[in-house]
């Protein structure tokens, strides 16, 4: 039984969190929205009409994207400043209310240095060096969540997707710090790129907990999370019963 690949994988995750892996805090219905291996998991039922979703680091799968926009009529500002990504979008049908920008998101407006994947058919850079990656690296433009959404006039933000290799602890900890409205989050956490291993995630989520937002989903490996803000659950009820 334990020869099983994946049981393998989830254990090694289980010995990494020091068999303390975060839990669901507050159980909601929710949509997988993309792909296997592109989708997250949202609660569809509070999204308003016409709602703004930003998606950080698309790569090569914007099937989450496609499906809020298909699906729910959202609109869609797509973030990621790799040259791969920006080529491939080129070629593809996409709809108008999928608006894409050729920056990275980070907790600084400016640029970056974002160190290269370790293969030439690998897509993804990070700014954190690793063994995951090259030493090889290529600045890039970045830009601060607070000036996106002044740039592109939003208020707040439905649902922020981000899956940046390693600069999600940044932005998070400058999305707190910066009180920015955000409804809804879908991050993927990449601890094992960083020397603080898990407790870095842990470190975040907790930053999270602490200013009102609730795990809804987690993937079996503890890398996927989804969170929503408390408060828009509460008022979503309180609309729903007056």
């Amino acid at each position: 039984m334990n020869s099983h690949p994946l049981l393998r994988k989830y254990l090694q995750s289980y010995r990494e969190w020091g068999f303390r892996p975060p839990r669901i805090r507050l159980a909601r219905k929710l949509t997988r929205c993309g792909s296997e291996y592109g989708g997250y998991f949202v609660d569809t039922s509070i999204l308003p009409q016409e709602p703004i979703v930003y998606s950080a680091g698309i790569g090569l799968d914007i099937s989450f994207d496609l499906s809020l926009i298909g699906q729910y009529g959202c609109t869609v500002h797509a973030f990621d400043p790799t040259p791969r990504v920006q080529s491939w979008l080129a070629s593809q049908p996409l709809p108008p209310q999928f608006r894409f920008y050729p920056l990275g998101i980070a907790d600084l407006d400016g640029s970056l240095d974002f160190f290269l994947p370790s293969r030439a058919d690998f897509v993804s850079h990070s700014t954190v060096r690793s063994p995951r990656y090259s030493d090889r690296s290529i600045s890039m433009p970045v830009i601060r969540l607070t000036t996106a959404m002044t740039c592109l006039r939003h208020n707040h933000i439905d649902v922020l997707k981000m899956d940046i290799e390693g600069g999600e602890y940044s932005v998070l900890k400058d999305l707190i710090q910066e009180n920015i409205p955000v409804n809804q989050l879908c991050v993927e956490f990449h601890h094992r790129v960083s020397v603080a291993g898990v407790e870095k995630t842990r470190a975040a989520l907790s930053l999270l907990a602490e200013n009102g937002f609730a795990v809804t989903h987690i993937c079996p490996r503890f890398e996927v999370f989804s969170l929503i803000r408390t408060k828009i659950v509460q008022n979503n009820a309180k609309s729903i019963a007056d």
